[in-house]
């Protein structure tokens, strides 16, 4: 006689299938963040200078393995909670394809292996980077939990990202710039958090213990002052481009659609869809092209001259 309700079913174990499973955790997916460290020589003016483009190249390969490194520690410290939420209890971890031993194993191979791949480039990417992996560990490790040091340290990798461009390249970056990407990346993480809560709360499923010291309107909160700031120093900084460059027309026209992207994407955020910035960056085409023109107009206020 068989038991009521949904039998659990044994994961499949293949060597093929748990490569896999550590292919996904690693989430090369969300190795689109990494072109962040484009940024700081796109602005600058710089990107076309011989020599910059291979050091950038580096920074992102460096950045892409270290970020997967990361990524397969949290999932393994995360199991249990994992496997209580809706769509995480689907990760190869939680779902009983990768040991979280062997995933603990293949991140110190790739978090070793970016340390030493940023040295191509330069001692200062280096530095860099091992801020990134030392803060985004003790994120997985203690502070995953601790209300607002949560938010702040995911937002700091984006900005630790944004940094590692100019590191990379011996390239100054400017207060304007500093200010944009810190911000810019709280807007996105106070987003993520926010949208976690409305999925909590349209699926019954537990929140991580961070999100209990919030509150939706908190979260708003912050969400709305990120993104105030971010575009009220971008539109002082586009005003500062033009004056440097001599071509102020471009650059006030890039703050069109670069106001109109926070707005599209503050649509997506509202709507609970915002849980994972790259996902919508890659799902939206209207977000997709106000980028592109945002970057054409401001590749003109920059090169044009």
């Amino acid at each position: 006689m068989t038991t009521m309700g949904v039998a659990p079913v044994t994961p499949v174990r293949t060597p093929l299938a748990v490569t896999r499973g550590a292919v996904k955790t690693m989430r090369p997916r969300q190795w689109v963040k990494n072109v962040l460290v484009f940024a700081a020589p796109f602005v600058g003016g710089d990107l076309l200078t011989p020599g910059i483009v291979p050091d950038l190249l580096v920074a992102f390969i460096a950045f892409s393995l270290a970020a997967s490194g990361v990524y397969l520690v949290n999932d393994a410290q995360d199991v249990a909670a994992d496997r209580a939420h809706p769509t995480k209890r689907l990760r190869p971890i939680a779902a009983g394809i990768v040991a979280p031993r062997l995933a603990i194993g293949v991140a110190v191979v790739l978090l070793v292996a970016a340390l030493a791949v940023s040295l191509l480039a330069s001692v200062h990417l280096l530095v860099v980077l091992a801020i990134y992996a030392a803060v985004q560990l003790s994120y997985c490790f203690w502070l995953k939990h601790q209300a607002v040091l949560d938010i702040v340290i995911v937002a700091s990798g984006f900005l630790l990202r944004a940094i590692a461009g100019g590191a990379a390249t011996g390239i100054p970056l400017s207060q304007w710039f500093l200010l944009v990407a810190g911000f810019g990346s709280l807007f996105m993480v106070a987003g993520k958090r926010y949208a976690e809560m409305m999925l909590a709360e349209r699926t019954g499923a537990k929140v991580r213990r961070a999100l209990e010291n919030y509150t939706a309107s908190y979260l708003r909160f912050v969400w709305a002052l990120s993104a105030t700031v971010t575009i009220m120093m971008y539109c002082l900084w586009a005003f500062d481009i033009g004056q440097e460059q001599h071509n102020q027309t471009w650059s006030v026209i890039s703050i069109v659609p670069f106001v109109i992207a926070v707005l599209r994407y503050a649509v997506d955020v509202d709507r609970g869809n915002g849980g994972e910035p790259e996902e919508i960056a890659l799902g939206d085409r209207v977000l997709q092209v106000l980028a592109l023109v945002w970057v054409g107009t401001l590749a003109v206020a920059v090169y044009g001259g």
